[in-house]
C-alpha cells in the first residue's frame, strides 16, 4: 500500500469537510451519525485500495469502461420498477441500505466520457463525435428523468457539457448545441417535469409566494443563514433545526444547518476547504501523464463543483430545489462511495506519475 505517497492535502480536505458533517449531525440527528461514521469508513477504504491501482492501463481496455457504463444504465432501469421512496424510483435496495442509482450512473458517465475524448479529442470539430458524446449523456439522463430525479439529471447535463468546452469544440457548434439545449428544455417543461418540480422552479421567482408550501423550505433556510451571524449559535444550540421547522437538514439543507450553528466563520472555512480538494485536482491533473487521468480529474472537479454550487444556490434561494448534496459534507452513502472511487482514481494518477 503506497499511504504515503498520496496527497494528503486532497485527503485533508475531504477529511475536513466529512468530519464538519459529522459534527452537524451529532448536532441535529445523532441516529444517524455512527451511519455516516460507518459509510465514511467504508468511503476510506475504497480510496486507499482504488489509489493503489494503476488505473491508465484502463485505456488499454474498452471493455472495462464500456462494462461500467453499461451496469449503470442497466442499473437505472432496474431501479424503476421498485417502490418509490419520498415520490422517486431512484433507489435500489440493498439489504439494509439503500444505493441511489443516479449516482453510480455519474460515475459511468466520467468513465466513458473520458474514455471517449482521450481517444477522439482531435475530431472534436465533426459532427458524429459530438452527436456520439450527446447519446452518451442523453440515455441516462433519460432514466434519471423518469424516476423523476432532474437534479441529477442537471448534474451530469453539465458534465456532459464540461468535456465538450474543454475538447475544444467550435463555437458554431457551441451555439447550435445551446439551440437544442434550449429546445429540449421547452419539451421537458411541457412532457417532462411533474407538477411540483415546476413549482419548485416557480418559486424561484416568486420567492414570496406559498410561504407555507413550495417556498418553506428555502424560506427556513435563509432564516437559518440570515441568523447565524458571525460565530453561529453554537453546537445544538440552531434553532431552525433542533425545533424541526429546517427540513431535510442532513441532506439537502446541511449547508443552512452548518451555517446556523457555525456562523459565517465556520461556512467560510467549509468553502475554503472545498476549493482547496479542488486545486489538488487540477494540480493533479496538470501533471498527468495522459488524456485518460486528466478527463477523470475534469469529470470529478466537474461533478464537485456543480453539486456545490446547486446546494449552496438552493439553500440561499438562488436556484430551485432539486435534491442535489454538498459532497463530503451532506449525510448519504451513495454520493460518498461513489466519490470516494473517483478520488481514489485520482490519488492513482498522482501515485504512479511521481513514482513510475
Amino acid at each position: 500500500m503506497n499511504v504515503k505517497r498520496f496527497d494528503w492535502v486532497l485527503n485533508g480536505a475531504i477529511l475536513f469537510l466529512f468530519g464538519a458533517g459529522l459534527l452537524s449531525l451529532a448536532s441535529t440527528a445523532k441516529n444517524l451519525f455512527w451511519l455516516e461514521l460507518a459509510w465514511g469508513i467504508l468511503a476510506a477504504i475504497i480510496i486507499t485500495v482504488t489509489a493503489n491501482f494503476d488505473w491508465r492501463s484502463l485505456t488499454s481496455y474498452r471493455w472495462f469502461i464500456t462494462g461500467v457504463y453499461g451496469f449503470s444504465l442497466f442499473l437505472l432501469f432496474i431501479t424503476l420498477f421498485f417502490p418509490a421512496i419520498r415520490g422517486t424510483r431512484g433507489w435500489l435496495p440493498l439489504g439494509p441500505v439503500k444505493f441511489q442509482t443516479a449516482e453510480f450512473a455519474k460515475l459511468g458517465l466520467i468513465l466513458i466520457l473520458s474514455y471517449f475524448f482521450a481517444r477522439r479529442h482531435v475530431g472534436i470539430a465533426n459532427l458524429r463525435v459530438i452527436g456520439k458524446s450527446f447519446l452518451y449523456f442523453a440515455v441516462p439522463a433519460l432514466l434519471i428523468l423518469a424516476q423523476p430525479d432532474m437534479g441529477s439529471a442537471l448534474i451530469i447535463a453539465g458534465i456532459w457539457f464540461g468535456y465538450l468546452l474543454v475538447s475544444g469544440i467550435p463555437w458554431r457548434h457551441l451555439f447550435a448545441g445551446a439551440v437544442v439545449a434550449l429546445i429540449s428544455l421547452a419539451l421537458l417543461w411541457n412532457f417532462g417535469l411533474k407538477p411540483y418540480q415546476k413549482d419548485r422552479i416557480m418559486g424561484l421567482f416568486n420567492p414570496n409566494q406559498d410561504p407555507l408550501g413550495v417556498n418553506y423550505n428555502v424560506i427556513q433556510a435563509k432564516i437559518a443563514i440570515g441568523s447565524a451571524g458571525m460565530w453561529g449559535k453554537g453546537f445544538g444550540q440552531g434553532t431552525q433545526v433542533q425545533l424541526g421547522f429546517l427540513p431535510v437538514a442532513q441532506s439537502d439543507f446541511m449547508f443552512a444547518a452548518f451555517t446556523e450553528e457555525w456562523g459565517v466563520a465556520g461556512t467560510t472555512v467549509v468553502l475554503i476547504a472545498f476549493f482547496v480538494l479542488l486545486y489538488r485536482i487540477v494540480r493533479i491533473a496538470m501533471a498527468s501523464d495522459n488524456n485518460f487521468s486528466k478527463l477523470i480529474c475534469l469529470g470529478t472537479s466537474l461533478s464537485l463543483l456543480l453539486h456545490v454550487m446547486v446546494n449552496v444556490g438552493s439553500n440561499l434561494g438562488l436556484m430551485p430545489v432539486i435534491g442535489v448534496p454538498f459532497p463530503f459534507l451532506s449525510y448519504g452513502g451513495s454520493n460518498l462511495v461513489v466519490n470516494a472511487l473517483l478520488i481514489g482514481m485520482i490519488q492513482s494518477s498522482a501515485i504512479h506519475k511521481r513514482f513510475s
